[in-house]
């Protein structure tokens, strides 16, 4: 009875884990790399001051096209604020478009 048991399980498990498998396969969400090349150019500060939730959101907002001024960011310097323009305006995403913004 017990073996029989376990048995139930392993194939059960085994089915599950293949569904998942093919799942990952068909649900995957790709993010964009530029919101993190992004996030690793902005101060890192957290600070929100640029109206936007941490400098990940801040960075996810401006490859949206949701903020067109990377000057929002007020911890940051005028070298980077040219480093993350010139990057946006040169670096396509994966649909091909680059992203307008100013400094």
């Amino acid at each position: 009875m017990q073996i029989s048991a376990i048995l139930a399980l392993l194939v059960i498990g085994a089915v599950l884990g293949c569904v998942l498998g093919i799942a990952n396969q068909y649900l995957r969400v790709e993010e964009d790399n530029r919101i993190s090349d992004v996030t690793e150019m902005l101060p890192g500060a957290n600070c929100g001051g640029c109206g936007y939730p941490g400098c990940a959101g801040f960075a996810g907002a401006l490859v949206e096209g949701e903020a067109s001024k990377v000057s929002a960011c007020v911890v940051s310097n005028q070298e980077t604020r040219e480093k993350i323009a010139n990057y946006l305006n040169e670096t396509p995403g994966p649909d091909g478009k680059t992203v307008n913004v100013s400094i």
